[in-house]
């Protein structure tokens, strides 16, 4: 079972085929268009309809992918993270069934920038009680991981710094969860995937 199929809880089994939205936002650079990417190969392919190119370049604006799998046809939203754009993001937020924001743990000056823009999504009624998993990309990887894991900034902070400095343990009105990953190498995605599927099944 693909990565999406896990994700939304999905069986072998034939269901009928529905919509879900999810949004993927960060800041400009934090790896958000590499994880698409790499969860298309998990899945087995899809088909990008906006703006973009092929290969992992900065998005411009938004891109768009659909994945079919299990059963459900749903759509990802990758919002560029360039200050210019991000009043996007809140035009997709009535219909996102929840959120993956994606933190560069190597950008410590813009941790705050990071913040700020979390923010102001936690405080819209249209995401209100939606989950929200968090990708620490970049970060130092756990003692549990395989050195061959490599990390693409050594110096990057923890996972437990990011939630410290975006202050997610006064989030109450979301569940919510932080990885550590590795976009490039998949590493952390599966744990993420794991997180959201146990939640959204309840």
């Amino acid at each position: 079972m693909g990565f999406f199929a896990r994700l939304f809880g999905l069986s072998k089994k034939k269901t009928k085929a529905r919509d879900v939205n999810v949004l993927i936002v960060g800041l400009d650079n934090s790896g958000k268009t590499s994880i698409i990417e790499k969860m298309k190969l998990q899945t087995g392919g899809s088909r990008r309809r906006a703006q973009g190119a092929n290969e992992v370049t900065p998005t411009v604006g938004f891109n768009v992918d659909t994945f079919s799998k299990g059963g459900v046809a749903f759509t990802v939203f990758d919002m560029s993270g360039a200050g210019r754009y991000r009043n996007l993001w809140e035009q997709h937020y009535r219909e996102a069934k929840a959120v993956m924001f994606v933190v560069d743990s190597a950008d410590k000056l813009r941790l705050c920038v990071a913040k700020d823009e979390l923010d102001a999504m936690l405080s819209s009624r249209d995401l209100r009680g939606k989950p929200f998993l968090f990708f620490a990309n970049k970060a130092r990887p756990p003692s549990h991981w395989s050195p061959y894991d490599r990390m693409d900034v050594p110096a990057a902070l923890s996972p437990v710094d990011i939630a410290q400095g975006l202050s997610l343990d006064e989030i109450d009105q979301h569940p919510w969860q932080i990885v550590p990953s590795n976009a490039l190498t998949g590493t952390g995605l599966q744990e993420g995937a794991d997180w959201l599927t146990n939640f959204l099944a309840k």
